[in-house]
């Protein structure tokens, strides 16, 4: 009753910090505001916070957007709130935060990942939609929180109020991680080559919703599917369609043919494997031979090798087409994520701490409904490549529509049942 007590003493804000999120939503590599915000609290609070490239690693960061782009959104975030102190930090594409408590008490390392930012969607703006009659619907055209990542903020900020307020009571180390840019699968493993859960026991990763009801929790969510996110050029030849067109070497052609032979790709028989090309830009006029193609493709597959298969044979077709029509191709990695199995006995000590919250009205252990990708599986791997244990919970809710949709919402009270079962757990696991 003490721990609820606690959690009720906070739900409002818990609403507060989310509204604010999703009514300033900033997609990948560009969540300067929420991140400036997040360190900025974690710092009064009495975390040690560390953030942009002391918790990054620049090369490992993919598919960050254009230099101007990331400058004029500074100046956007600057405009609309961000804090001044820690702006600079987390511009440029370094937007990952890390709050870290310190007990002084020998104990485990536990490490909490959440996720920051919005999707690339133009939210709805019509009286049914909760945010936009509310009046916290997104001031940045063009972006939208679709996916509940605003709420995964709002539950770590307050986890972390929770943890300080109860420091006395806990022993070792907790780590929470405000990752960029998991849309697309492109910010964890800059956050893990900068070593930041190198010497974790425990790691937890969790996502409300994703067609789980409300008051029901999965401790060990499975099926991920490892992924590769890959953007094509083509560059071939313009030349007069009419006039000349044997002097042009048609990239569009090139691009076409690659996506047929993509498709032929032979499926995997050791698990489900996939392709799937969701762009094809090329040309500028009809009486032109276009000169440049784009593919925005990706690739997945039931376990990090088989999509490692279909990578391989992806980027083969991609070659082989330009070698063939004698165009140049660029071919750039902008996403990456691996498979990923949850750790059975944090799985079993998680869920025998959500059955004692008094939100919780349904606890699953293992969930193998397939769930796409994520790169908190990086995380994940590192963590038990180094003998820790780690997982990915859901946290069930009832949705307004599916995730990625212009009129996504979720039952806010959601929130409250986070902070309490990832609060009874750094108080069971740190006191064990």
């Amino acid at each position: 009753m003490r721990i609820k007590t606690s959690v009720e003493g906070i739900r409002d804000q818990l609403i507060s910090w989310r509204r604010d999120f999703h009514r300033y939503a900033e997609s990948g590599f560009r969540e300067i505001r929420t991140a400036s915000l997040v360190a900025a609290y974690l710092e009064k609070l009495g975390y040690e916070v560390s953030a942009g490239k002391e918790v990054m690693k620049k090369e490992y960061r993919m598919g960050v957007p254009d230099v101007k782009i990331l400058h004029s959104h500074k100046e956007w975030a600057l405009q609309n709130g961000a804090n001044k102190k820690w702006l600079e930090k987390v511009a440029d594409g370094f937007t990952g935060v890390v709050g870290i408590l310190h007990t002084h008490k020998p104990g485990p390392v536990i490490a909490y990942r959440f996720d920051m930012d919005a999707l690339e969607i133009q939210e709805d703006l019509t009286e049914e939609h909760l945010p936009f009659r509310e009046g916290f619907s997104s001031v940045n055209d063009g972006m939208m929180h679709a996916c509940g990542h605003d709420g995964h903020t709002s539950i770590g900020l307050g986890l972390a109020t929770l943890l300080q307020e109860n420091k006395e009571s806990l022993a070792g180390t907790i780590k929470l991680i405000f990752q960029p840019a998991e849309e697309g699968t492109r910010g964890a493993k800059s956050m893990v080559e900068a070593g930041i859960v190198d010497d974790t026991d425990y790691f937890i990763a969790t996502h409300l919703g994703a067609g789980v009801a409300l008051g029901e929790v999965v401790t060990g969510q499975t099926g991920f599917l490892a992924t590769t996110k890959l953007d094509v050029v083509y560059r071939g030849k313009a030349a007069h369609a009419g006039g000349n067109p044997e002097k042009g070497r048609n990239a569009l052609m090139v691009a076409s043919s690659a996506v047929l032979g993509l498709y032929g790709i032979p499926r995997h028989s050791a698990g489900a494997s996939r392709v799937n090309v969701g762009v094809l830009q090329a040309g500028s006029g009809r009486n032109v031979i276009p000169n440049q193609a784009l593919l925005k493709i990706e690739t997945r597959g039931a376990t990090s090798e088989i999509n490692e298969y279909m990578e391989e044979k992806a980027i083969a077709v991609m070659k082989g087409a330009a070698a063939m029509y004698q165009v140049d191709v660029d071919i750039e990695i902008v996403g990456s994520a691996k498979s990923g199995t949850p750790s059975p006995e944090l799985v079993e000590v998680l869920a025998e701490i959500a059955e004692h919250s008094p939100y919780v009205k349904k606890v699953t252990r293992f969930s193998e409904k397939p769930f796409g990708s994520e790169d908190a599986t990086f995380f994940m791997e590192r963590v038990q490549s180094k003998n820790g244990q780690a997982t990915y919970m859901i946290i069930g809710t009832t949705l307004a529509a599916g995730h990625h949709h212009e009129r996504f919402d979720y039952d806010e009270e959601v929130l409250s049942i986070a902070v309490d079962v990832l609060f009874r757990s750094a108080m069971t696991i740190l006191s064990r």
